[in-house]
């Protein structure tokens, strides 16, 4: 409310008292007018400081324009030359806070974001139980996230195997989690689950069976791509590469009817609870290679993962001579 507004409320109101105390602050505020300025410049470079703040948060962070920030009080920090920050981000009734950093010159905005060692979701992927290839005592570990029913799962798997499990022999062993990409690959929850069925009786038969579905996609599909017709021809696939390994046929039989997703959609969960939106998704000793990734790069991350552990990786094979 302007002073002009004020006073003709107080007019209005008839009430001498106030109208004598709105001149008397008047008056006050007057005698010590020579403070008002600087005041006056301080909250105007707050204002501007804050300005530059959230404009920088919203460019680097990219916060949508229905979002609010509120930028809070500057308080000492334990890093040299700067204070802690509080900016406030809500959005709707969800409110969240992040940590900045700001340097005492006001020129430098800075976050420094703490990870706490010992919880590392990639070096805690559940492996128990599942079908190991390779070497189980080796010092390397390579985890894939798998989908059965992608192409560029397929290209993955053939650039492991034979090529990487025959480089490094004994250095490394493999292990597939099943990510199957259900909103975009019909069939792949049942190849998965099929998979799990023979891996819950025997290691050699499901490892026979991921290469026999990664290579044999069309197959599955078909041209009419219909989905009960994929189901029973990957049921079938399951069914003969159990008859090769020997497994319990009734046993079998009962699980790909059942068709339990429990395990796949835990191993789900935990891909999401990754980040892993895609596939495949490797992962070397803990270390992430998202995506598909050439055999070079593949091989140059476990020399390195190799020598870290103290191992010397095996050399290149030399070339035949030519005849």
């Amino acid at each position: 409310m302007t002073a002009n507004c004020w006073f003709r409320s107080l007019r209005m109101r008839c009430d001498v008292r106030l109208f004598w105390f709105f001149w008397a602050v008047l008056a006050t505020a007057t005698a010590f007018g020579q403070s008002a300025p600087e005041k006056s410049t301080s909250n105007a470079k707050e204002i501007t400081l804050n300005r530059k703040v959230e404009l920088m948060i919203r460019s680097k962070f990219e916060i949508p324009g229905n979002c609010e920030i509120r930028i809070g009080q500057r308080t000492p920090s334990s890093i040299s030359g700067y204070d802690d920050l509080q900016v406030t981000i809500t959005r709707g009734d969800k409110n969240t806070e992040t940590d900045f950093l700001i340097s005492k010159d006001d020129k430098t905005l800075a976050r420094l974001e703490k990870y706490d060692l010992d919880h590392n979701p990639a070096l805690t992927i559940d492996i128990a139980d599942r079908p190991i290839r390779g070497n189980p005592m080796a010092p390397v570990t390579i985890v894939n996230f798998d989908d059965l029913e992608c192409p560029v799962c397929a290209e993955m798997h053939s650039i492991l195997f034979p090529g990487i499990l025959k480089h490094f022999g004994g250095t490394v062993r493999f292990i597939y989690k099943d990510n199957p990409l259900v909103e975009i690959h019909p069939w792949a929850l049942h190849a998965a689950v099929d998979g799990t069925c023979l891996a819950d009786q025997d290691s050699g038969a499901y490892w026979s069976y991921v290469d026999y579905v990664h290579t044999h996609g069309g197959e599955v599909t078909g041209e009419t791509r219909d989905i009960a017709r994929a189901s029973s021809v990957l049921d079938r696939i399951a069914t003969e590469q159990g008859s090769r390994a020997k497994v319990d046929a009734t046993t079998l039989q009962a699980c790909l009817r059942r068709q339990d997703d429990t395990p796949v959609r835990k191993s789900m969960k935990e891909a999401q609870g990754l980040g892993l939106n895609f596939t495949p998704a490797l992962f070397v000793n803990g270390e992430e290679l998202p995506g598909l990734t050439s055999e070079k790069d593949i091989r140059d991350v476990i020399d390195r993962t190799l020598r870290e552990s103290g191992v010397e990786p095996p050399k290149e094979a030399a070339p035949s001579p030519p005849e």
